[in-house]
């Protein structure tokens, strides 16, 4: 097929903190080197914002360096936090709360800000224009471009007007072609492509495989006498159990607003559970009720989140391009924030790109200074010291896993002379379902626990009817013969969506039916399914959620 094309210097795929952090500091080093460089940003969102998902309690580091006069310019970091607490739940009543010298430092958020990154996205993105950058809202990156040398030359936008065949409709729009002398892959956690450049350049060689967590978040508007800007509350413990680890949230936004949520890490062995009920019965516990009940939510999203650290980071360039932010992996666990890392490492490709090209570097090398200058940035030392973070928990539990990280955070800057590796993947983990309890979840009582259907409804979450499925099961058998025996196919219970689920047909067999027009894209499936039988794809461009102030 003719496709038509535009030749640009970088092409950065993916309008997050990480993709416009790096559009912004290339054309700022283009500025510095007298350097006329084209930069054009692709966003599968139907608008910026439109597909961030963050807690977010955010550190500013990285903007302090990217713009310092960000309060001047309005960037909406509004609610400064004021004081932290952190609880760890025994039961459906119970709670204790953790002394500030007796939890992590690294969960200490003095100078940092609760805000949606989603309008701090928005606000990067005027910045980025202003100037020149290029941004193309709802185009989705579908495919990477390689030469004959197997370098990245650019990516193709998705075909647009396809129908669940995969045969043109009267709508029909090809893609195009964006080719670049480097391309940036800023798609955030398990992005399909970066997915592909790991395989393909063995980027991943010699690391502990990538662990996730499922992240959920909800926003509040509570009444005025039960909010207090800029408090951050931490809970561990109930209602996870049988092993499984994860954290709750509250943060006092601005406004009388409540941003709320939870984390499953994706290392659990139960099959019958379920995370997003767990959430809906975490909301229940009275360290929530107290700032929830009377409450009206008015937001609901969920994403996978990248928590291996340093020891997963893979080798983040390639011929002709760069993996950065959450599609490498570079979220701090220790600190539960991702953003500021992703803008850092955008940046540092970014100018290690425009110092390449100014010394007349004609594109599509592996620019492997890049690691370098990382091993040299404040990210790297941050990272370094939270490595055993994640792997020490996972291979002693909550209790003295986190016993064991505040003694190395608190006294020794996350310096002991051990290294904790974990170096099983999160989807093999799961045990037979027979040889696990049931967990019965209580009916949502629609004030504090809602079901998934009406969850997602608030996340105008919509695709284009008829196009061709974008869940993809290498075996469409694998499962009811082999995930339904096993494991009573978990899928219908890790998807925070309600995508899949089981129906029967006339004759009164079991069919699995994927309900794509839900997906909010969170990629769990992609990663906890134990067969590894189901790869996410991108859809058409503007498809999936539209998050208003996520």
């Amino acid at each position: 097929m003719e496709r038509e094309s535009m030749d640009f210097d970088v092409v950065i795929v993916g309008a997050g903190p990480a993709g416009l952090s790096a559009a912004i500091r290339v054309k700022q080093k283009a500025q510095e080197n007298e350097q006329d460089l084209m930069v054009c940003v692709v966003e599968k969102g139907s608008e910026v914002g439109a597909h961030v998902l963050s807690g977010a309690v955010f550190e500013p580091k990285a903007l302090n360096e990217l713009i310092p006069d960000w309060a001047e310019k309005g960037a909406p970091l509004f609610a400064k936090v004021t004081h932290d607490e952190v609880y760890f739940l025994k039961g459906e009543g119970k709670a204790s709360k953790v002394p500030s010298f007796a939890f992590p430092k690294t969960m200490h958020n003095e100078g940092n800000y609760v805000v949606s990154m989603g309008n701090v996205c928005r606000w990067l993105a005027v910045q980025a224009e202003q100037m020149g950058v290029e941004i193309f809202p709802g185009f989705a990156a579908s495919h990477i471009l390689y030469d004959d040398n197997n370098n990245v030359v650019g990516i193709q936008t998705g075909d647009m007007g396809l129908d669940e065949e995969g045969k043109p409709k009267d709508s029909f729009m090809p893609g195009m072609e964006l080719r670049a002398k480097y391309t940036i892959f800023a798609e955030g956690c398990r992005g399909h492509l970066g997915k592909e450049l790991i395989s393909k350049y063995q980027l991943d060689k010699d690391k502990s495989p990538q662990h996730y967590g499922l992240g959920f978040k909800e926003i509040w508007d509570i009444p005025a006498e039960q909010h207090q800007e800029g408090l951050v509350v931490h809970t561990a413990g109930w209602p996870l159990t049988d092993g499984a680890s994860g954290g709750g949230y509250l943060y006092h936004a601005e406004n009388n607003q409540v941003v709320c949520g939870l984390i499953v890490d994706l290392n659990y062995s139960n099959p019958h559970m379920s995370p997003f009920e767990e959430f809906q019965r975490m909301k229940h516990h009275p360290v929530y009720t107290k700032y929830l009940s009377g409450a009206k939510r008015i937001a609901y999203g969920a994403r996978a989140i990248a928590k291996g650290g340093l020891n997963s980071l893979p080798k983040m360039s390639m011929p002709g391009g760069f993996l950065v932010g959450c599609n490498a992996g570079t979220l701090n666990f220790a600190k539960i924030k991702g953003n500021h890392a992703a803008m850092k490492s955008a940046m540092i490709a970014a100018e290690v790109i425009a110092d390449a090209l100014k010394a007349g570097d004609q594109g599509q090398n592996d620019l492997t200074q890049f690691q370098h200058v990382f091993d040299d940035s404040w990210l790297y030392d941050e990272l370094y010291s939270s490595r055993n973070f994640g792997p020490v928990i996972h291979k002693l539990g909550m209790v003295l896993g986190g016993a064991y990280n505040v003694i190395d955070q608190n006294y020794f800057g996350g310096k002991l002379p051990f290294n904790f590796r974990d170096d099983t993947p999160d989807y093999t983990l799961l045990k037979p379902a027979s040889d696990c309890n049931k967990i019965e979840y209580n009916k949502p009582d629609g004030k504090l626990s809602f079901d998934r259907l009406s969850s997602v409804f608030l996340s105008n979450t919509n695709h284009e009817e008829d196009q061709p499925v974008h869940l993809k099961l290498m075996d469409s058998q694998i499962p009811i013969t082999s995930n339904l025996e096993k494991f009573d196919e978990p899928a219908q219970r890790y998807c925070p969506a309600g995508v899949y689920e089981f129906v029967e047909n006339e004759a009164g067999e079991k069919q699995f039916l994927i309900n794509s027009q839900n997906c909010v894209h969170c990629k769990t499936c992609d990663i906890k399914d134990p067969a590894q039988n189901i790869t996410w794809v991108t859809p058409e461009g503007g498809g999936g959620p539209n998050y208003p102030n996520m």
